[in-house]
């Protein structure tokens, strides 16, 4: 059997994500036909069809997609070897961090404190959706994702999960006590709580606790962002159901008050990675303060894998 020709397989990438040939050869100065047979070189050797035309476009077919998938994880890799291999003796080392958008800014500020401001790393932050951060993870892209939710595993994901922090959840806010000993069934009927949205897991205990106790709160909002919660929280909108953490300096400075702590209520924070054969050396070393700081307080913390 033939070996995979990746110089076919570089040329197919390349039109992949351009999606237009004539854009794709004029790009690589190419010719059309001479950039089109190396593509059917490669469909034939691996037996399938990898485009179909519609109009003028090239749009990957079940085949495509697949052999995309393959290309990129390899090309970045080649990338992650080069420029893991040209930093040996140097003194300078990048990392590159994804993060959920609406994860506490507080939250990561803590986790990242053991590199910030340190005049040998490069810290390259990104944010976007759980499956934009893992789907970068997976391409060697990110050297490390944080997440507030463990993702979906299975037998074929490389996803390496770690929690890595885990706090109580609150209710914070600006009202004064309405009493001097309110309970939370009185808090939940003298005030509007702002929550998170329905996919957190937040929620779900929440739901749960409120549940228990037979109550309906009145909802003031529903958000997915805790920066947003942190701000409806000081405009006095309702007590927000939220980690301290998320307005560690409010509290601090005595702008919003910690009422009281939600029974059976956390925030779990977790650091996804994979395994790669040239490791970044500072993922472990956020890593293992940081477990043995969330062991401290949390016995039951684990990796799994």
């Amino acid at each position: 059997m033939s070996e995979l020709n990746y110089h076919h397989l570089r040329y197919f990438r390349a039109v992949a994500h351009d999606g237009n040939l004539t854009r794709t050869a004029e790009r690589l100065n190419l010719s059309q036909s001479a950039l089109s047979t190396q593509i059917k070189q490669l469909e034939g050797r691996l037996g399938h069809a990898l485009f179909e035309r519609r109009g003028r476009q090239l749009f990957l077919t079940e085949a495509g997609r697949i052999a995309l998938d393959h290309a990129d994880a390899i090309f970045a890799s080649g990338q992650e070897l080069v420029e893991t291999l040209k930093e040996t003796g140097r003194t300078r080392r990048a990392i590159r961090i994804g993060a959920l958008a609406t994860l506490s800014r507080n939250f990561q500020i803590e986790f990242l404190r053991p590199i910030l401001g340190r005049p040998d790393v490069d810290m390259i932050l990104r944010s976007g959706s759980t499956s934009e951060l893992l789907g970068a993870l997976e391409a060697l892209s990110l050297d490390i994702v944080l997440l507030n939710q463990a993702p979906m595993t299975d037998s074929v994901t490389p996803f390496i999960t770690q929690q890595i922090y885990q706090q109580r959840v609150s209710l914070v806010g600006k009202i004064p006590y309405t009493k001097s000993r309110a309970s939370l069934v009185d808090l939940f009927t003298d005030h509007p709580v702002v929550l998170p949205s329905l996919e957190s897991g937040v929620r779900s205990q929440f739901d749960a606790l409120v549940a228990r106790l037979g109550i309906t709160p009145q909802i003031a909002a529903e958000v997915d962002d805790m920066a947003m919660m942190r701000v409806l929280a000081l405009e006095g909108a309702g007590l927000a159901v939220l980690p301290p953490i998320v307005v560690k300096g409010e509290l601090e400075t005595g702008k919003l008050i910690e009422y009281d702590a939600l029974p059976g209520m956390v925030e779990t924070f977790y650091a996804i990675t994979v395994k790669r054969r040239f490791p970044n050396p500072l993922v472990s070393f956020l890593l293992k303060p940081s477990k043995a700081a969330a062991t401290a307080e949390n016995p039951f913390i684990k990796e799994n894998k």
